[in-house]
């Protein structure tokens, strides 16, 4: 188990994020030198170094992080609305996810490619909350039960590889309302 941060180096670990998390958004995360992110969150290069030896882990605590919030949209909306309901509302927030943030889109692709082993827990993490949503719906019978996660993640996988179209948007809300067309019982 992991001794937790100190306040002062947590909000200095949660301001080099941020920062990462921000320029992964505007596309400039590999342009700029691994130093620089010190310089660009406020603090001392080696608090940065400290808490991320490299740009690859800094990369991946952004990528655990927005997975983890992710997945707790999934919880909340698994919580508070009908199943059927909860699994439409993740996967449209979804394609607003991979709009706003097409820029961590194709970091992680980057990553991904020579990171993989790396990345697979929030992978498997997210397929769990959207296998949950899954199997919820298809339990109260408003979806149907021979269609699995897997096949709602591959769609996901589209949607999010085909970013660069230029009608993308409306054809990501297309392709959600096809699936969700499709599932229902």
């Amino acid at each position: 188990m992991t001794k937790p941060l100190r306040a002062d180096a947590q909000r200095n670990r949660d301001a080099v994020i941020a920062k990462a998390r921000e320029l992964f958004d505007a596309g400039d995360f590999f342009d700029l030198r691994f130093d620089d992110f010190a310089r660009l969150a406020g603090v001392g290069t080696g608090t940065l170094y400290r808490h991320f030896p490299t740009r690859e882990a800094l990369a991946e605590a952004v990528y655990h992080e927005e997975v983890a919030a992710l997945c707790d949209r999934a919880h909340r909306l698994r919580a508070t609305l009908p199943a059927a309901e909860a699994l439409a509302a993740f996967l449209r927030d979804m394609v607003d996810y991979l709009d706003a943030h097409q820029g961590l889109a194709r970091t992680l692709a980057t990553l991904m490619a020579t990171r993989a082993g790396a990345l697979a827990e929030g992978s498997q993490a997210l397929e769990q909350a959207v296998t949950d949503l899954v199997t919820a719906a298809a339990k109260d019978g408003t979806i149907r039960d021979d269609v699995d996660a897997g096949a709602v993640m591959m769609a996901l996988h589209g949607i999010g590889a085909a970013h660069d179209r230029p009608n993308w948007r409306a054809e990501a809300d297309g392709v959600i309302t096809l699936l969700l067309a499709g599932l229902r019982r």
